[in-house]
């Protein structure tokens, strides 16, 4: 089907290339819950063209997680395209690409000798919604395949705005005005020897946010809570229950575990076989992801731009 354009802007519209558009953007569902291809559109030079970007904007919303293929752009173009969402930002502990400052080189299994190399463990084949242990978790990610394997490595996108929606009414209620705290010590620090550790969590102190959040533009209402990152609920009390004050912890943990595994559930999610040149765009606030890690010391290189978030509360 193709996307309705979305109105133009009341300033006056950039010269565009004959490469940006050649026809209206032929969009593909992927799955009834979450996901979309996009095509006939190139990203290359989409920054020109104010309302590409606003149509392209109004797919990201609706579907949450938007795929492009065989974009062949150079960093510096997926920089400018990922910068028309918003305010970009790098990641507070991993590196930066050398010519584009604002793109997180996920390098893995690449020959020692090369400079790009990054020999750490993989730590993003769990469900997980990106730092979200910030006060402002990053509002979303473009990320573009430089190099995959043959097969393996696929990613997977999880709707948690339908998660919310198919909770029974019970956990709904319960989980109602319930907030959770989001710590990277845990997992990054996890390894580090203690006073590394420690250190970490001093410089990113742990942040509070609604166990149900409302999307700011949206207004849709999206579980947030993750097995990253997301360590216990603040303020889970149950006077009618408990007997001891040992009640509290069997029960709330229960509820946070089933909570985080609703991410696991295939009804509500997609997953993209890469290749070289695809583009992968989502709504961090909205949607969880998994890396699957299964391509043994197989190469793979992706460039991801952050888009920067708001505090939620």
């Amino acid at each position: 089907m193709n996307a309705a354009s979305t109105p133009a802007t009341s300033a006056a519209p950039a010269t565009i290339r004959p490469s940006v558009r050649q026809h209206s953007i032929k969009v593909e569902l992927c799955t009834p819950a979450i996901g979309a291809e996009l095509s006939n559109v190139s990203l290359a030079n989409a920054s020109e063209d104010p309302d590409l970007i606003a149509e392209i904007r109004t797919l990201w919303l609706k579907h949450k997680v938007l795929f492009f293929r065989d974009q062949d752009i150079t960093p510096i173009e997926q920089q400018a395209f990922a910068a028309q969402f918003g305010e970009l930002e790098a990641h507070p502990l991993a590196p930066s690409h050398p010519k584009a400052e604002k793109l997180l080189m996920l390098y893995r299994n690449l020959d020692s000798k090369n400079p790009n190399f990054v020999e750490r463990a993989s730590r993003e084949n769990l469900w997980h919604a990106d730092v979200t242990y910030k006060k402002a978790p990053p509002r979303g990610a473009v990320l573009r395949c430089e190099l995959c394997p043959e097969a393996g490595g696929d990613t997977l996108w999880s709707n948690m705005v339908v998660a919310y929606e198919k909770l029974p009414e019970a956990i709904k209620q319960r989980i109602d005005g319930l907030y959770a705290k989001h710590a990277v010590e845990s997992t990054f620090g996890a390894q580090l020897p203690t006073a590394e550790r420690l250190a970490l969590g001093e410089k990113s102190p742990a942040a509070e946010h609604p166990v149900v959040l409302t999307h700011p533009e949206t207004s849709e209402k999206a579980l947030f809570v993750n097995s990253a990152f997301t360590t216990h609920f603040s303020n889970f009390f149950n006077f009618q229950d408990v007997r001891f004050g040992q009640d509290f912890h069997p029960e709330a943990h229960h509820l946070m575990d089933y909570l985080t595994s609703q991410a696991c559930i295939p009804e509500y999610q997609v997953r993209l076989k890469w290749r070289r040149n695809t583009i992968a765009m989502w709504d961090n606030l909205q949607v969880q992801h998994y890396a699957a890690a299964d391509y043994g010391h197989e190469p793979r290189k992706m460039l991801r731009a952050t888009l920067k978030g708001t505090p939620l509360n």
